[in-house]
């Protein structure tokens, strides 16, 4: 469903390049960015389009293991310079930035060197394989005093936002439970994706990692000044399905988490992910299971729908338990954080540039994921692994010679 997903955001942002929608110019000191892994599919509609229609950012080169593929890239998306390798994109003086899209269990390798270069960095999520390897890039980050960000993208979308300020106004009470998941029809990933990789860092529970985030940041606090902090969850159970040709690998896992909140007050959870969930009658896939959480409170229960790409389509229902009524709500611009900037039009992923570029620039994001909300999402996968049995991801580096 996430490639599903993907594959209309393309078109959707496609639409939205449209040379009489694109900005009108650059700015002079626009942000020069960087493609690390040139080959990644998602390029195109997390950093490349989104780029396209910001004024104080602008792409100029893109690095592939392949030059073959670093050129097809940079001629399709009029980028003006390809490498064929990443040691070359970061020594280009001209780039201050760069996006990190390779595989899972390269991010931090690569986080890393790029902070050693004196880059900026946006790093796809999974942010890295564990939670030592994330504090490991941090560290650099802060020697180096450079910004590095998980590419969180969903939760810097306005309707995220909503959701967040509908829970912390207390008019419905204190959260009780939560369940979210995220799935996959059984077929769509092909065998041989790195998705399926262990020494890559595969799985269900680290490329569908959204559930768990999602979940982590509904419970945690959160307002107007206040960031998400990096609250972890008491793993109570979990299990998984091992991937067939893989054991190590899970295809999908379960995990009953219990959040232990001041005052003494508790959450509840349940999160669910499968990159290979069955279809119906083994042919239908279950196309309607976009992303999803369920927040129930005392008074009310909301229920936020698509909200991993929700410029694709989302919507919030809430159910309030005295009047048994449910109310229906759509945000795809403004909201509590964005009521200044921002366009219907905007995905997830340019939302999300428009904090990354202010934050570069010295500016104050309209929001932002902290070092503190990464490394306890990996600490609390590393957990969930840990209960499972599959143990915690390797880093990939050190697999190397075994």
């Amino acid at each position: 469903m996430a490639m599903v997903l993907q594959l209309t955001t393309f078109l959707q942002q496609w639409l939205y390049s449209r040379p009489d929608v694109k900005a009108l110019g650059k700015e002079s000191d626009a942000v020069r960015l960087g493609i690390i892994g040139g080959s990644a599919m998602i390029n195109a509609a997390s950093i490349i389009h989104p780029a396209e229609t910001h004024p104080g950012a602008r792409i100029v080169a893109v690095a592939s293991r392949d030059i073959k593929d670093a050129q097809k890239a940079a001629k399709q998306f009029n980028i003006p310079k390809a490498y064929g390798s990443y040691e070359e994109l970061l020594a280009d003086p001209e780039i201050e930035a760069v996006y990190i899209s390779v595989p899972n269990g390269l991010h931090g390798e690569w986080a890393i060197k790029s902070l050693q270069a004196g880059k900026h960095v946006l790093l796809e999520k999974p942010f890295t394989s564990n939670g030592l390897e994330a504090r490991r890039v941090f560290d650099e980050a802060d020697r180096a005093g450079k910004i590095c960000v998980e590419a969180f993208h969903w939760q810097f979308h306005p309707a995220a936002h909503v959701v967040k300020s509908l829970i912390a106004s207390g008019k419905f009470g204190d959260i009780k439970r939560t369940f979210a998941r995220m799935v996959t029809p059984k077929g769509t990933i092909p065998g041989n994706d790195i998705r399926w990789k262990w020494d890559l860092a595969g799985g269900a529970l680290m490329d569908e990692t959204y559930a768990l985030h999602a979940t982590r940041y509904f419970v945690g606090a959160d307002n107007e000044t206040l960031l998400p902090t990096g609250i972890k969850p008491t793993v109570l159970s979990a299990i998984s399905k091992p991937w067939s040709k893989d054991q190590r690998v899970d295809s999908a896992s379960w995990a009953d988490l219990r959040f232990d909140l001041e005052g003494g007050k508790t959450v509840e959870s349940k999160i669910y992910v499968d990159m290979d969930q069955p279809n119906l009658a083994l042919v239908i896939p279950r196309a309607w299971e976009l992303p999803s959480i369920e927040i129930e409170c005392e008074k009310a229960t909301i229920y936020y729908f698509g909200f991993m790409m929700a410029h694709v389509y989302h919507y919030i229902s809430i159910y309030d338990k005295v009047t048994k009524h449910t109310t229906y709500q759509k945000h795809y611009n403004y909201g509590p954080k964005w009521k200044d900037v921002g366009d219907p039009h905007w995905s997830t992923y340019r939302y999300q540039l428009e904090a990354f570029v202010d934050k570069v620039r010295g500016r104050e994001p309209k929001h932002w994921i902290t070092p503190e909300d990464s490394i306890a999402q990996m600490e609390s996968i590393d957990a969930i692994y840990m209960k499972n049995g599959l143990g915690v991801r390797p880093v990939t580096g050190e697999l190397e010679g075994q």
